[in-house]
This record gives structure tokens, C-alpha cells and sequence, in this order.
């Protein structure tokens, strides 16, 4: 996207109420720094509930909210009637790839191989047995997930993961390489592989920088080392997942290799993380792709969405 086609004056939304908050902050800090290297007039928003401002003659929102709120349709609700365009996907299809449960029923429905799984009410007793992953099904960042490999872990697993949702979802716990593919439209970008320095990669982890005493972290490795043929079919797996959702601007989609080399989607995020850390503009550059290309392709896919949108 050349400077001359994008946007004159762009409010990035960041913060946002839901426990995702200080990762979005520093989202927002990488995207509005890139917009303003494309001399974009720039807005930072600091969002902390629905009654958020927005100046009268932005062109676009470029939405920088993490978990709920941000990621669940809400905000784009929002934005639509105040007929403010945004950045990612539409109402229906943000609310849906949020929903854990939702998106395994769809990926079930599209042949999409996904963990086998059952939900239960957070007073019930799985009926699966460990090893098991325990889930809050609306919420990102790993926050209400458990991987509970014993029976005594079962219900201090629920009780707070219940502290988020009422509905939970469990699924059988699949052992093997923790993978992640980026999607720019109908791009599947090189596949990049976590090895976390302790357990999963769970919040900790993903955003060590946050809370430095906890030791937390990760190894990445992009391209994942992995042969062309089982490279192609984990991006075209990827790729089948995320247009299952009715997805079309951009994501990240996260990908069990199992040790007998069966891949698996767990989820897709439709506003992954873009901070020093995150792993889209890792897989991004690695496809020669710059940060500051990346997000002029972000607006540039959400336009073409929302022009197709209106027809």
C-alpha cells in the first residue's frame, strides 16, 4: 500500500478493560509509531469502556484491543454504529472466532482437525478424562486455560477458570510442537514454533517483559523446523480454519504438531499481538514482510473487507 492510499487520519484504540490490557498498550505503541513513519495523522485512544471519544474526522479505527471487549465483536458493534470504519474482522465474525466453543463446532462442521472435546457448566464434572485442557472458552491470551494431567488438578481447574465463564470447554490434551501460523488475507505466513522455557505458553511466557521476576519466556523458531510437505499441509490446515470462521482480513491460528505428526487447530486470534514479542510480525518478517508493511496490509485487507461488505 503506497502512502497516497492510506488513510489521512487514523485513531488506534488501545488498552482496553479485559485482562489483556498492558499488552494492548504496547500493541498500540509499535502500530501507531508505524503509521506515523507512513505520515499518517495518528490518534491514540486509550479505551476503558464503551463511552470511549473518537474525534470527528478519523477515516479509520485501527483496533489494538486484546481479549474481551476488543476481540469479541463488542467494539466493532460499537464502531458500526457510530459508522466509524475499523481495522480486522466484522461484528458476527470477531464474535465468533472469540467463542472457543463456537469455533470448534465450525471447525468440526468444515472437516477442520481440532482436538476432540466436550463442554460442560462450571458446577459439572468433565466427563472426559486427564490429560485434559481445561478452558474459559471466552477469553484470550491463555487467561482461564489449565492443562490438567491428574485427577486432584480437575477441580481447582474449574473453580477458576469458572471465575470467567459459566460454560467451559475441555479438551483432550494433545502432546507435540506448539506451532502458530499468520494469515494476512489469503497469505499463510511461515510457520513458527514456541518452545517455552517452562510449561505451556501461557501468559507468562508470551509477555515475559511484563513481569520480569517470573522467569517466563520463550524460544521461537521461524521458519519452524518442519519438512515442505507437512509445512504445506499445516498452513493449508491453517488457512481452512480461519476462512471456517468466515474470516478475511488477517490472524494468527495455533497449531498442535502431535508427536505422531498430526496437526491440530486449537483457535484462531483475530487481533493478535503486535508488540516486540509477538509472534505475527516474527512470522511477518521472516516472509520479508516489515512491520510498517504489515500494518498498511492490515488496513488495506479491512477496507477490501468492508468495500465487499457493501456490495
Amino acid at each position: 500500500m503506497t502512502e497516497r492510499a492510506l488513510p489521512k487520519k487514523i485513531a488506534v484504540l488501545m488498552g482496553g478493560p479485559s485482562a489483556e490490557r498492558d499488552v494492548s498498550l504496547l500493541t498500540c505503541r509499535g502500530i501507531s509509531k508505524a503509521l506515523r513513519l507512513l505520515h499518517v495523522d495518528v490518534v491514540d485512544i486509550d479505551v476503558r469502556d464503551k463511552n470511549f471519544q473518537l474525534p470527528e474526522d478519523i477515516d479509520i479505527a485501527f483496533i489494538a484491543l486484546h481479549g474481551t471487549f476488543g476481540e469479541d465483536g463488542q467494539v466493532q458493534q460499537l464502531l458500526e454504529e457510530r459508522g466509524v470504519a475499523y481495522t480486522g474482522e466484522g461484528v458476527e465474525e470477531s464474535r465468533l472466532a472469540f467463542d472457543k466453543i463456537r469455533s470448534k463446532e465450525k471447525f468440526r462442521e468444515h472437516e477442520v482437525r481440532t482436538p476432540e472435546w466436550e463442554t460442560i457448566e462450571a458446577h459439572q464434572h468433565p466427563g472426559m478424562l486427564p490429560p485434559i485442557v481445561i478452558k474459559a472458552p471466552r477469553q484470550g491470551s491463555t487467561v482461564g486455560v489449565h492443562i490438567v494431567k491428574k485427577a486432584e488438578e480437575v477441580e481447582p481447574a474449574i473453580a477458576d477458570a469458572a471465575k470467567y465463564d459459566r460454560e467451559l470447554l475441555i479438551e483432550e490434551f494433545v502432546s507435540g510442537r506448539e506451532l502458530t501460523v499468520g494469515i494476512l488475507g489469503d497469505q499463510a505466513l511461515p510457520i513458527l514454533e514456541i518452545i517455552p522455557k517452562g510449561g505451556f505458553y501461557d501468559f507468562t511466557n508470551k509477555y515475559p517483559f511484563l513481569n520480569p521476576q517470573a522467569g517466563g519466556g520463550a524460544e521461537h523458531v521461524c521458519p519452524a523446523r518442519i519438512d515442505k510437505l507437512k509445512t504445506v499441509e499445516i498452513q493449508e490446515l491453517a488457512l481452512r480454519a480461519f476462512r471456517a470462521l468466515g474470516l478475511r482480513v488477517y490472524g494468527r491460528v495455533d497449531v498442535i504438531l502431535s508427536e505422531t505428526a498430526e496437526p491440530f487447530v486449537l483457535e484462531v486470534n483475530t487481533i493478535p499481538g503486535m508488540t516486540e514479542a509477538s509472534l505475527l510480525p516474527e512470522a511477518a518478517g521472516a516472509a520479508g514482510i516489515s512491520y510498517i508493511d504489515l500494518c498498511a496490509r492490515v488496513i488495506a485487507l479491512s477496507r477490501a473487507r468492508m468495500q465487499g461488505a457493501c456490495k
